[in-house]
């Protein structure tokens, strides 16, 4: 229900498929069941679909907050008795916290604003792709091999049916993975899907970087202490696996433009702080990424720090009028960078 809130804004910019261009909306993002996040949760949570909800930061609510290990990630993940279904990728602590009417969340509801952890009062970003029941497994799988914090018991969050295949995987969702090798997908959409795991304690956008060839990024995300600086190509860091390659020049973006104005992109202080975890090729490839993972832990020295050691998912988007699209709004500041002579050989 629309309540009086004077804390900022859910303003918001949006591209689709069809219209890949990100452009202003009107109205509010989540108030209503035609707006694009409204109207993607408003089908799971009204529906009758098979759902899995995750998020590190629940707040006591189904679950508590979970720390490192446990995965960055947030999002939900729906399918039908096919198997097909369709992912929200999600930067918001706290939200969504029930996938369902029959299982409303006691405290907060679904808001994205007017709760302890206030998801608007930064900005933050959402994406959502729709899935094959191949995608569906393989989305699953890289959630897994995440560790994302979600809890297979609690129907408020977890709605397990479906197909069989589908359905064991989902059972071993809300535990550690043992893993240290990133999952590196395409999808049926032309998507590419990547996860990676907990234990491969390395800075996850230079890992991106790497896993896509090398190829050269700006990012947008939560960039506070401990900060990972701006990065050259051609070396790797000291906290590094080498079976990924090495990272083409990782720039972190501190400021941003959007409708001729700057923006600031950093972490806080409010209300210029960003939370959304958004990439985009300076190379040839015409590829957007949106992330879990704030660039924030070590390059070398304490390899476990912060998003270091810690699971997410990113999502690469091969478009070129998106890619660009990104590239102007991530236009401006960026980071400063380690000299080569500071970067460490690398080390498995």
């Amino acid at each position: 229900m629309v309540q009086p809130y004077p804390k900022f804004s859910q303003q918001f910019a949006y591209a689709s498929s069809g219209s890949p261009m990100l452009r202003k909306a009107g109205g509010c993002l989540g108030d209503t069941t035609t707006d694009p996040v409204g109207a993607t949760f408003e089908q799971v949570y009204n529906g009758h679909p098979f759902y899995v909800l995750w998020n590190d930061q629940f707040d006591g609510d189904p679950i508590h907050t979970k720390e490192a290990p446990t995965g960055h990630s947030k999002g939900m993940l729906a399918w039908n008795a096919d198997g097909n279904g369709v992912v929200m990728q999600v930067s918001t602590p706290s939200w969504p916290g029930s996938g369902s009417t029959g299982h409303p969340r006691q405290t907060d509801g679904n808001t994205l604003g007017c709760v302890k952890d206030n998801d608007v009062l930064v900005s933050q970003h959402f994406f959502s792709l729709r899935l094959t029941k191949d995608d569906v497994l393989n989305v699953a799988k890289g959630l897994v091999n995440a560790s994302v914090a979600t809890d297979t018991t609690n129907p408020q969050i977890v709605n397990n049916g479906g197909p069989s295949e589908i359905q064991a995987v989902v059972q071993n969702l809300g535990k550690l993975s043992p893993s240290k090798s990133p999952i590196n997908v395409m999808l049926s959409s032309g998507v590419r899907f990547i996860s990676k795991p907990s234990k491969l304690e390395v800075p996850p956008w230079q890992m991106v970087s790497a896993l896509l060839g090398g190829e050269p990024l700006r990012v947008a995300s939560w960039w506070t202490r401990p900060e990972i600086p701006s990065t050259t190509a051609g070396m790797a860091p000291g906290c590094w696996d080498t079976s990924l390659g090495k990272p083409g020049d990782v720039e972190i973006a501190t400021t941003g433009t959007w409708d001729l104005t700057p923006i600031g992109l950093q972490g806080m202080p409010e209300p210029d702080g960003n939370h959304a975890k958004v990439g985009v090729s300076t190379g040839t490839h015409p590829w957007a990424i949106f992330g879990d993972l704030n660039q924030q832990g070590s390059l070398e020295g304490k390899c476990d720090s912060s998003q270091n050691g810690r699971g997410g998912t990113f999502y690469v988007v091969e478009n070129a009028n998106l890619a660009e699209s990104v590239r102007e709004l991530l236009k401006g500041d960026r980071a400063p960078g380690l000299s080569e002579s500071a970067q460490a050989a690398p080390r498995k």
